[in-house]
């Protein structure tokens, strides 16, 4: 079978433009590694691993209602699936020294709609980010 040339170019711009945009995601989500947020609204989260390792990761806190959340945006998310796996998590809360103990409870339902309406991503931090998936925890004290 032989294939067009203009179906080759086709092709070829396609494979290029989808290579460029995978290192523009790769790119992103390496920075957000090396630059973690900082700021008012920056927290500092402890979960464990299944070897009981613990890890710590900067996020976003978000607050409704007089509620803490916080979301799992990105593909690196191995410390979301830790705080499933072990919700006894610790926090540092933005301008506090201390890690606080919560408990990090997954949201469904009216919540997690509310959460989704209220945080909305544009479509270009969406792209950016590679179009995760994302889902909403909320941080209760114990």
């Amino acid at each position: 079978m032989k294939i067009h040339k203009t179906t080759k170019w086709i092709l070829a711009g396609f494979g290029a433009l989808s290579l460029i945009y995978i290192g523009w995601v790769i790119e992103f989500e390496m920075s957000l590694g090396m630059n973690q947020p900082q700021g008012r609204t920056s927290i500092v989260i402890a979960t464990l691993n299944e070897n009981n390792e613990r890890h710590e990761r900067v996020l976003s806190l978000r607050e409704v209602d007089g509620n803490h959340y916080i979301a799992a945006n990105h593909w690196p998310r191995a410390w979301y699936h830790q705080a499933l796996d072990n919700p006894n998590v610790e926090v540092k809360m933005p301008g506090e020294d201390v890690f606080l103990p919560f408990l990090a409870v997954p949201l469904d339902g009216a919540e997690e709609a509310l959460l989704r309406e209220e945080y909305r991503l544009s479509f270009r931090s969406r792209a950016q980010m590679g179009f995760p998936p994302r889902y909403f925890l909320r941080l209760d004290t114990r």
